[in-house]
């Protein structure tokens, strides 16, 4: 099993979250995202929520016009399939849209969709996004091996793993082999399947290494809560650096 060269994509929610704390425009999102290219990440993502309460529709306007279709810099929007969700994505066309089955209220994305609950809307979402590579974010605990294909066949790219169930497992050193088997299990099923793959959600500096090296068909990897925190104490740069170097072992 060949280990192809994963992507950084930086969640900068965190970012908005904290200016938007004080009002005003510091720090500014678009200067870190730019920042962030500059220090050598793949990617920027975004997770616009109705209420505004981290990433505003005017955030995501401006990092459009830094990362156009031409970019070598990926543009991902992440987020839950509303009909308002949909109008921004028509108008901005990302490089990658990535759906997450949470509603507006809840805190962060913290499950996988029910595809045979959900296939029909994810059908007609990918109808609407001819535009965009199409990731959709799934729980190797609940997603069959029937899933994975149902996904393929309506027209999806890309899963992306949630990755809470190992972070836990990693950070509590409980069932980290068993949990890390489920993770292998779903990418190779993706993978022949015709999907691609990412990964994401509580990933950072200590429990990175360990699932790359066990899942090596991960193309990309969207870090924001813990990459922002880590760069507190290390500095945005070299933060950056460090995952870079992690993921280029």
């Amino acid at each position: 099993m060949s280990k192809i060269k994963t992507k950084l994509s930086v969640n900068i929610n965190k970012i908005a979250t904290l200016r938007n704390a004080r009002g005003g425009n510091d720090p500014d999102v678009l200067l870190a995202a730019k920042r962030i290219e500059q220090f050598g990440a793949h990617g920027i993502t975004v997770h616009p929520r109705p209420d505004e309460r981290h990433i505003r529709f005017q955030d995501v306007y401006g990092l459009k016009k830094m990362f156009p279709e031409n970019s070598n810099t990926e543009f991902n929007i992440e987020g839950y399939p509303s009909a308002d969700f949909l109008e921004l994505i028509s108008m901005i066309k990302p490089h990658q849209v990535t759906l997450v089955p949470d509603p507006p209220h809840v805190l962060t994305s913290n499950a996988g969709w029910n595809v045979a609950e959900s296939s029909k809307l994810l059908k007609e979402v990918c109808q609407k996004i001819p535009y965009s590579r199409i990731s959709v974010f799934i729980d190797p605990k609940t997603c069959t091996s029937e899933d994975l294909k149902a996904l393929a066949e309506i027209g999806v790219q890309r899963i992306e793993l949630y990755t809470e169930n190992y972070a836990k497992a990693f950070s509590e050193n409980k069932n980290l082999e068993f949990v890390l088997s489920s993770y292998k299990k779903c990418a190779q099923h993706a993978i022949d399947c015709g999907l691609q793959i990412n990964a994401g959600h509580d990933l950072n500096q200590l429990n990175l290494g360990l699932f790359i090296d066990s899942v090596p068909q991960v193309a990309e990897v969207s870090i924001g809560h813990a990459l922002i925190s880590e760069a507190l104490y290390l500095g945005l740069e070299q933060t950056i650096k460090n995952y870079l170097k992690i993921l280029d072992r």
